[in-house]
């Protein structure tokens, strides 16, 4: 049976915005564009923004987990976020090649994580890399995460840093492009 659009994008397999299935992606953007709108106006009423995540997700954000507005995803249905999870305000996430923020993750403002290139000679063509971000990992203000990258356990990205390849656990990354720092005693 063939992918459909969105499983084509998670495996990282080349797809051309023109294809006819690219039609249910636009319409992906489109929904989550226009609850993320509706999101970023509500009141800063943590109870209210939550139940506003449950219903853009379709399905309950775990109670622990926390997302400040204002904030930019264009394909909410390739996030998946864990428990005990905070994401401080303005964040974006170019979420098309799938984005996976497992437990205890604390991510600081103006943070960008990007899953999504272009190919060099057609620019139409989406190549995707899924971003993970690993358990009990603290990342600063105005980080950039790049395709394909894994950010280890219990790693810490210092503020400002572009990370364009994986953080190993354990470690302290900084720097553009980021570099390890100091590894981090257990």
């Amino acid at each position: 049976m063939d992918k459909n659009v969105f499983e084509r994008l998670r495996a990282g397999e080349p797809v051309n915005m023109r294809d006819a299935d690219y039609a249910d992606a636009v319409e992906e953007i489109n929904r989550t564009r226009m609850a993320i709108f509706d999101i970023n106006q509500l009141r800063p009423d943590r109870i209210k923004v939550h139940q506003a995540f449950d219903r853009l997700f379709n399905e309950p954000m775990d109670e622990t987990t926390h997302i400040a507005t204002p904030c930019q995803i264009n394909f909410v249905n390739q996030v998946k976020l864990g428990k005990h999870v905070f994401i401080n305000h303005s964040l974006c996430m170019m979420s098309a090649g799938g984005i996976e923020v497992e437990d205890n993750v604390q991510i600081g403002p103006g943070v960008t994580i990007v899953t999504t290139n272009h190919d060099f000679h057609d620019h139409n063509t989406l190549i995707c890399g899924k971003v993970t971000i690993k358990r009990n990992v603290w990342i600063g203000c105005r980080v950039t995460i790049m395709p394909g990258v894994t950010v280890g356990e219990n790693a810490v990205v210092a503020g400002g840093a572009v990370v364009t390849k994986d953080v190993p656990a354990n470690s302290v990354v900084g720097g553009v492009p980021a570099k390890v720092i100091k590894t981090i005693d257990k």
